[in-house]
């Protein structure tokens, strides 16, 4: 199993935190991956997107053009990293500010109202998490025992009390994201 994913929206909405979280995930089942974020000033308002790769042998490069999964949070993501998939690839996107739905029809669509429901927790910090969980439904590439482990790795512990917040968002992007 090898599982080449980009996640992509605007810099604030935890695309690389989504990343890192799911990368250590993988290390905590003792996977091979890689995590490369792409970013600059985007990191607080513009496009930001992280490549994560999870793998059960080697990764001969974490390099990538084309890919296996896309979350998309943003219409200009969408709009660049759709034609990317490989035919037969998963396309995950939030429909929050998404004017222009994904039009392929080769690949598996998903749509996960992740705002709404963070909205709806009174927590827009879980936002990501809640998009992860929609990842892991549709793909389980991790355990949720090693992203809970992840999260204590990845968070400061002074963030520590938040995790069964973040755990009970991962559950709820379980139960809300929706084929196309």
């Amino acid at each position: 199993m090898k599982q080449e994913i980009i996640i992509a929206g605007f810099g604030g909405q935890g695309v690389l935190s989504m990343g890192k979280i799911l990368a250590y995930s993988g290390l905590m089942e003792d996977k091979e991956v890689t995590w490369m974020p792409a970013y600059g000033p985007e990191q607080r308002g513009g496009t930001a997107n992280v490549t994560v790769i999870v793998s059960d042998e080697r990764i001969s490069s974490p390099i990538l053009s084309k890919y296996d999964i896309a979350i998309v949070l943003n219409q200009p993501s969408l709009d660049k990293f759709e034609p990317k998939l490989k035919p037969g690839g998963i396309l995950i996107y939030d429909g929050y500010g998404i004017m222009n739905p994904p039009t392929r029809n080769d690949i598996t669509v998903y749509r996960i109202d992740a705002m709404d429901k963070a909205a709806e927790m009174k927590n827009a910090k879980v936002f990501n998490m809640i998009v992860l969980g929609g990842l892991l439904q549709v793909c389980p590439l991790v355990t949720p025992q090693a992203l809970e482990k992840a999260l204590y790795k990845t968070l400061p512990e002074r963030h520590h009390q938040l995790i069964p917040l973040n755990m009970e968002a991962v559950d709820e992007g379980r139960k809300i994201i929706q084929k196309q």
